[in-house]
């Protein structure tokens, strides 16, 4: 996931504003988190199984809007307990004095791998290494000029209808005027009854740039399940200290795999 002072908004804060939004809002994946949250979770789709996300999102400050959108996303369960992952967005960008900016963004792929299965004792551990390409165009706010990577560590742990999860990882990005950082999140979810899913969670992220803060994002949203094959998320939510942001998630949600499995 999957997130801002513009004291100058010229391109290179422009693109800075951008990486933040594919950081914080870029990393989704499996249903049960990720989208529509940002906090994820390590578990990977079954093998042989797909997803497939279309959806918006966004971020607004103080001094910019960032908006993803159109956008898709594919999950793939290549190996057992093992999932290839792939976003393809539209980016906007407005700030004071440039209007509106669209093209198409930094294209994000990753590998979720779990590690450690839940039992009744113990929680499900998994990594989710990701790589944003710098697809964008940087000179117009829409990308982050250079490859930035996320490794993150999730974990998760079901209780009944209830479902914990939890963890976080540092972001490496060596764009002008960005710098390495940490994010982590504790997300609480609930099912009530077979069609709604419900969550809120705390999102912190440090300091993503050399003019940037450390801010800490709470967010609500859920899961209008129509189907197991097909669900609509939803998710709003904003800063509770440091950088001021306004996020938001809507999407439609699809999955499948071969006749006459079920995926977990």
């Amino acid at each position: 996931m999957a997130n801002a002072s513009l004291h100058r908004p010229k391109s290179h804060r422009l693109a800075r504003r951008v990486a933040t939004l594919a950081l914080v809002l870029g990393g989704l994946t499996a249903l049960r988190a990720g989208p529509p949250f940002l906090t994820d979770d390590p578990e990977p789709v079954e093998l042989n199984h797909w997803e497939f996300y279309t959806f918006g999102q966004g971020d607004r400050t103080t001094d910019a809007n960032a908006i993803s959108g159109p956008a898709v996303e594919f999950n793939y369960g290549v190996a057992p307990n093992t999932q290839l992952h792939l976003i393809a967005p539209v980016a906007h960008l407005s700030a004071p004095g440039t209007g509106w900016t669209s093209g198409y963004g930094d294209t994000e792929l990753g590998i979720k791998y779990r590690f450690l299965s839940e039992t009744d004792s113990r929680p499900q551990i998994g990594v989710f290494p990701l790589v944003e390409l710098p697809t964008g165009s940087s000179a117009r706010g829409l990308g982050n000029g250079k490859a930035w990577y996320q490794l993150p560590l999730w974990i998760q742990k079901s209780y009944g209808p209830w479902t914990l999860d939890a963890g976080g990882g540092v972001a490496l990005n060596s764009a002008a005027g960005a710098t390495n950082h940490g994010y982590a999140g504790g997300l609480v979810q609930r099912d009530l009854g077979k069609f709604l899913t419900l969550g809120a969670e705390l999102f912190q992220q440090g300091a993503d740039s050399t003019e940037g803060r450390a801010s800490t994002v709470a967010n609500v949203g859920g899961y209008l399940k129509f189907s197991e094959q097909f669900n609509v998320l939803f998710s709003a939510g904003r800063s509770i200290a440091g950088e001021r942001h306004t996020v938001w998630y809507l999407g439609l949600y699809w999955t499948g795999g071969p006749a006459g499995s079920e995926q977990k």
